[in-house]
């Protein structure tokens, strides 16, 4: 079993293949968390927390003569503020008289199989029956409060998921001020921490920074997990590196305004609570009321960041993605926008089309401007009916000629925005969030729907619906393009106002559960201005994201790569664009653009009419080849070979499987009298043995020596530890951002 408790020691263990989580109810009643890391056996882990005498570190009242214990050196599992624990706190309360605090002491707790669920927010699921789940009930006498942890084990995943519930069970009011999901307690050790930053078109940068004693912060106030700061983090050892070290994953499944607080305290513990952004937020919990905080996901190895990436990606694959398109093979798709921004007819769309379906591109998707007066970004958003100018009688006859093609149709929605320029603005300016009496400041000239009230979640509801019953529809793009600013509920009185940001994630929660349920053979794919809401809560209803606006396919070597770390490949949205690239400028060889994107979900967004005779060619080849390497791609184990802090001449990734493994590289710093280009593979089996099945190199202009090492590649046969540990010279590259792809092939025993 997963999950044990020791009724003597009052000890509970959570085991994973690989892991332990240890807690125990102390004599006092209160919940210590002892140890979370590498599986270890029996042993007195309280004995590691001996009492002492910490300067300006107060005691529990029944200790405060002998000093035996403080609140404020011990490890805790769930921390509240003004309780004499003076480091970060997960819960900020408040009752009817402005008084702060609550101390819980542990009531009871079920251990069960199964996976828990959570009321209006998105988790992670059981199908295959896998997880048990442990409940740990403690209350707060003087004001009721009763907190539920929950905490369901994966253990052949070495996955641990949590969260928690309050319930106000007295007679009074109570204020969370602050509501957090998750404290983490590491007693010892040095940890770094790896967070991704960024901006619109340049998301998830990976940073790598020591922890100093203080605090460090990782957060959004966008009413998304935004562009700037992805709600995961991970800790690791000084010396952790892609193939060993010690690494933990703290993943939120929340889409909105968050955060994430490490603290070195005096005693050098490292602690770290993560959940919803505090700022701005205060919830109202009357009698009888509950409130959920959202799940996180934690993963710990001491295999390396790569083990930790891989089993995020297995786990957000498997447990998170639901539906058929988890692991359905997702369609080659062509997106209008770049070909045409706003300026299109119903004749334009076919055309692109035509010339798309002779490529070999399975689905058309018509992006922004086909619905209300939608020429510009300055109008139209939520009347979605059909341009009747642009797509003479409605959606269906486009949507025919399409489907006559062989191609099936997708459709561009924003429909948590408003226009002020729009007939629902007109009916319902109090829909908008906007404050009393002041001008809004405006992103993309548009407002945010206010979809904490059900009439205004029930509207879109109604109006997705009738669009996805009356058309044949395959795919929806759903974006959002601005972040919450002027956030005020016309439908809350004032004591209320900061349960608005959540109120709005939760409305947007039960719109897209309640339409990915209805509609289960359409493939939702998220957006927000591309990768500004790319996090776990958002990949419980779409299994791909656009993983940024920026489709240079150089820039998105590092935006790529910083998503890999928590996210899989099948989840990231990545397409081959024009050049010169729309957003840089630059202009990059045809081919490196699709190997780039073959590292996602792969399409194009471009005028296929702008290309010549031979890049016809070259697409339809690319075509092929991501469909013949679909399976190593998409189901494969994914590894980093470069890491471009560290080598910024070229970036090189693998998928591996049992049988196949793919290696992509790019050459990102040609070099005169050049080094040779020489990497060393992973995932390998170091027993069996591969065969080269293919070498691709794609350079401005191949060579004579280029083109016979190539063919002195093929048929070549390697042991799986040369590979390794040995490593491979490529043929030299050189010009403007070549590439190259090797396949190796698993060969049987007898060398078949």
């Amino acid at each position: 079993m997963g999950i044990q408790f020791d009724a003597i020691t009052r000890i509970f263990t959570l085991q994973t293949r690989h892991t332990t989580y240890r807690m125990q109810v102390d004599e006092r009643g209160r919940l210590l968390h002892l140890y979370y890391g590498r599986r270890i056996g029996t042993g007195d882990l309280a004995a590691m927390y001996p009492a002492a005498n910490h300067g300006f570190s107060p005691d529990y009242y029944p200790c405060r003569r002998d000093h035996a214990a403080s609140p404020d050196v011990l490890p805790q599992e769930y921390t509240v503020g003004n309780m004499g624990d003076f480091r970060l706190c997960c819960l900020w309360v408040r009752d009817e008289q402005g008084a702060a605090g609550a101390d819980f002491l542990y009531r009871d707790h079920r251990i069960a199989p199964g996976k828990y669920a959570l009321d209006g927010l998105p988790a992670a699921h059981d199908e295959d029956a896998e997880a048990e789940t442990l409940c740990i009930f403690l209350r707060d006498e003087p004001t009721g409060l009763e907190l539920e942890l929950l905490y369901a084990v994966f253990a052949d995943q070495d996955i641990i998921t949590r969260a928690a519930r309050l319930r106000n069970t007295g007679t009074g009011a109570l204020w969370l001020d602050k509501t957090a999901s998750v404290c983490l307690d590491l007693p010892f050790g040095s940890w770094e921490l790896i967070h991704f930053h960024g901006r619109h078109a340049m998301e998830r940068q990976m940073q790598r920074l020591p922890l100093g004693d203080a605090v460090t912060t990782v957060a959004s106030t966008r009413g998304a997990s935004s562009h700037h700061h992805n709600p995961f983090v991970i800790l690791c050892e000084p010396d952790a590196t892609e193939d060993a070290g010690l690494c933990y994953g703290v993943m939120p499944v929340y889409s909105g305004s968050h955060r994430t607080d490490v603290e070195v305290d005096q005693n050098g513990l490292t602690r770290l609570v993560t959940g919803i952004q505090d700022q701005g937020f205060c919830w109202k919990l009357r009698s009888g009321d509950t409130f959920t905080a959202p799940e996180v996901i934690l993963c710990c190895t001491a295999g390396g960041l790569g083990e930790l990436s891989r089993r995020y990606h297995r786990f957000l694959r498997g447990n998170v993605c639901r539906g058929k398109f988890r692991f359905a093979r997702r369609p080659v798709l062509i997106n209008n926008w770049e070909a045409t921004y706003f300026d299109f007819d119903a004749d334009a769309i076919v055309s692109i089309a035509q010339k798309a379906a002779d490529l070999g591109v399975e689905m058309l998707v018509l992006d922004d401007g086909w619905f209300g007066k939608r020429d510009d970004d300055n109008s139209g958003l939520g009347d979605w009916y059909v341009n009747q100018r642009k797509l003479p009688g409605g959606l269906d006859p486009l949507i025919g000629r399409i489907k006559d093609l062989g191609l099936r149709f997708g459709l561009w929605v924003e429909p948590e925005m408003i226009s002020e320029d729009s007939d629902l603005y007109r009916a319902h300016p109090d829909w908008a969030l906007t404050l009393p009496g002041r001008d809004p400041a405006m992103g993309r000239n548009q407002l945010v729907l206010d979809l904490g009230r059900p009439e205004v979640a029930d509207y879109l509801l109604g109006r997705l619906t009738d669009l996805l019953e009356r058309h044949d529809i395959d795919y929806i793009k759903w974006d959002m393009n601005r972040n919450m600013s002027d956030v005020y509920s016309r439908a809350l009185p004032p004591d209320r106002q900061g349960e608005t940001a959540h109120r709005y994630m939760l409305g947007v929660y039960r719109l897209l559960e309640t339409l990915t349920t209805r509609f289960p053979d359409v493939l939702f794919e998220g957006c927000a201005g591309g990768g500004g809401r790319f996090d776990a809560g958002m990949l419980c209803y779409f299994p791909q994201i656009w993983c940024s606006d920026d489709t240079d396919a150089v820039e998105r070597l590092d935006i790529q790569y910083g998503t890999s770390f928590g996210y899989p490949v099948s989840a990231m949205g990545a397409h081959v664009s024009a050049c010169p690239n729309h957003q840089t400028g630059r202009t990059t060889p045809l081919w490196t653009r699709a190997v780039v994107a073959m590292a996602g979900t792969f399409g194009y967004e471009l005028d296929p009419h702008r290309l010549s005779a031979e890049e016809c060619g070259e697409v339809r080849r690319q075509i092929e080849t991501f469909k013949k390497y679909y399976d190593v791609i998409h189901n494969g184990a994914y590894y980093r070979l470069s890491d471009p802090a560290r080598q910024r001449r070229w970036a090189g990734w693998q998928f591996v499987t049992e049988t196949e493994s793919l290696v992509s590289l790019v050459l990102t710093r040609p070099e005169a009298n050049a080094r040779p280009l020489h990497l060393c593979l992973r995932g390998l089996d170091e027993n069996a043995l591969y065969r080269v099945q293919a070498l691709e190199v794609h350079v401005c202009q191949a060579t004579p020596e280029l083109a016979g090492s190539r063919a002195s590649w093929t048929g070549a046969v390697y042991s799986g530890s040369t590979l390794l540990y040995a490593g491979l010279t490529l043929p030299p590259l050189a010009g403007d951002w070549p590439c190259a792809q090797l396949h190796l092939i698993r060969l049987l025993p007898g060398g078949h």
